[in-house]
C-alpha cells in the first residue's frame, strides 16, 4: 500500500491529506445544508444535490492527480495562451453572460449546459503568466518599463474586466498579484505608484457609477454592503445576523452534524456562508479545525518555496496559494462579521461546480511543483531565498 502511494501520488503529503479532508467536510456540510435548495428547486431531494456535488469533488481530485503528473513547467509555456483565452472570455461574459443579481460572472457551455465563472480561469491564467514573467524578468526588475510594465498591464486588463461583475474577486486577484511583484523585487516607489493609480481608478468608478448607475449596475450593491457592516444595527444585515445566531448556536465544541437551525434562514448557506454552518453543527473547535487546515496549507507551501530551485516554481506556488488562503480568510471572516459580505465561496469546502475543479487545477499544480523539486536544475545566478522572501528594492 505504501509503496503504491509513493508511486502515484507525488508531491507533499500533508497537501493530500489536506484537501482530501477539506472535500469531506464539503460532502457533509453541503449535504446538511442544501435543505432549502432542494425543496426550492428538487421537490426536497437531497440525494439529488448530493450526488451532484459528490461527483464535482471526485472529478476534482481526479484533475488534481492528473496536473500534479505533469511538469510545472509546461505551465509556464501555456500561460500566456490562457491569458489570451481569458481575456476574450471575460468580454464576452460582460457582454453575454448570465446575469444574476445585476451580475454577469457566468458563461454556459454548450452541449453540457454547465456554466462557470470565467474568472476562475482568469485568476489561474493571470498568476500563472505573473509567476512566469516576475522569472524571466528578473534581471531588469527594478527598471518600470521594462521589467514591471509587461507584467502590469496585464494585471490591469483581467481585473478590471472582473471588476464590474465582482468587485470582491478583482481585489483578491490584484491582491496576490501585488504581493506577487513584491516578493519578485518591485521597487517600493513602483509598487507605491501603483497603489496610487488603483485607487484613483476605483475613486472615478464610483463617481462615474454615482452619475451613471447603468453603468456599474452592482456599486449600489456593494456600497449597501459596506454601509451595513459599518453600521450593524441597520435593517439590511439579514444575512449576517442569521449567521451570527448559528455561530452562537454552536458555542464551543458542539457535535451536532445535520442539526443546523439557521440552513432554514441563511441565504446560501451552502455556499458564501458555509462557514457559519461549520460553526452551528461543530462549534468553535471545528471552525478553527477548517481555519488550522488553510493555515497549514499555506505553511506548507512556505517549505517547498523554501526547497525550489527555480523562480518560477517558488512564484506560482506562493500566487495559487495567496489567492485560496486569502479568499478562505475573507469567506470566514464574512461570517463572522468581520468584513463586508462578498460573496466569496470557502475553497473545496462550498458547493461551487466547475470552481471546485479550478481550485484543485490550482492544487495541482502546486503538488506538482512539489513533486518535481528534487528532479529541476536550479535557476542560474537564483537563489530563492534571495529572490523570493528579499525585500524589494526601494
Amino acid at each position: 500500500m505504501h509503496s503504491f502511494i509513493d508511486q502515484y501520488f507525488k508531491g507533499d503529503r500533508a497537501i493530500w491529506l489536506i484537501a482530501f479532508f477539506l472535500c469531506i467536510a464539503s460532502l457533509l456540510l453541503v449535504y446538511s445544508s442544501i435543505s432549502t435548495l432542494a425543496y426550492k428547486y428538487h421537490g426536497g431531494n437531497t440525494v439529488f444535490y448530493l450526488v451532484r456535488h459528490g461527483f464535482f469533488l471526485l472529478a476534482g481530485l481526479g484533475i488534481m492527480f492528473l496536473i500534479h503528473r505533469l511538469r510545472y513547467s509546461y505551465f509556464s509555456r501555456i500561460s500566456q495562451l490562457m491569458l489570451y483565452i481569458s481575456i476574450p472570455l471575460l468580454l464576452i461574459t460582460l457582454v453575454m453572460g448570465s446575469n444574476i443579481n445585476d451580475a454577469s460572472r457566468w458563461l454556459e457551455i454548450p452541449v453540457i449546459n454547465q456554466t462557470f465563472q470565467t474568472s476562475d480561469l482568469a485568476k489561474l491564467a493571470l498568476i500563472t503568466y505573473v509567476a512566469r514573467m516576475l522569472s524571466v524578468k528578473q534581471d531588469v526588475i527594478h527598471d518600470f518599463n521594462q521589467g514591471v510594465l509587461p507584467i502590469l498591464i496585464p494585471v490591469f486588463v483581467v481585473c478590471a474586466l472582473i471588476f464590474p461583475a465582482n468587485f470582491s474577486t478583482a481585489a483578491l486577484l490584484f491582491g496576490s498579484s501585488f504581493i506577487l511583484m513584491f516578493l519578485g523585487g518591485v521597487r517600493i516607489k513602483h509598487l507605491g505608484a501603483i497603489v496610487g493609480g488603483v485607487l484613483l481608478m476605483i475613486m472615478l468608478s464610483f463617481f462615474v457609477a454615482k452619475s451613471a448607475p447603468q453603468l456599474f449596475p452592482r456599486m449600489g450593491t456593494w456600497i449597501s454592503r459596506i454601509e451595513n457592516f459599518n453600521e450593524p444595527n441597520k435593517d439590511g444585515n439579514y444575512q449576517v445576523e442569521q449567521s451570527k445566531i448559528a455561530i452562537a448556536n454552536g458555542g464551543i465544541a458542539r457535535l451536532a452534524p445535520g442539526k443546523s437551525i439557521q440552513r432554514n434562514f441563511l441565504p446560501h448557506p451552502y455556499s458564501d456562508f458555509i462557514f457559519a454552518i461549520v460553526v452551528e453543527e461543530y462549534g468553535m473547535l471545528g471552525g478553527i479545525l477548517i481555519l488550522a487546515l488553510y493555515m497549514l496549507l499555506f505553511i506548507r507551501v512556505l517549505r517547498i518555496v523554501k526547497q525550489c530551485k527555480q523562480t518560477f516554481g517558488a512564484y506560482l506556488v506562493l500566487g495559487i496559494t495567496f489567492m485560496l488562503v486569502f479568499q478562505a480568510l475573507v469567506n470566514m471572516a464574512v461570517a463572522v462579521n468581520l468584513f463586508p459580505v462578498t460573496g466569496q465561496p470557502l475553497p473545496l469546502v462550498s458547493m461551487g461546480g466547475t470552481s471546485t475543479w479550478f481550485t484543485c487545477i490550482g492544487l495541482g499544480i502546486v503538488l506538482s511543483v512539489s513533486a518535481h523539486l528534487k528532479e529541476e536544475p536550479a535557476d542560474e545566478d537564483s537563489k530563492i531565498g534571495k529572490n523570493v522572501m528579499m525585500e524589494p528594492a526601494s
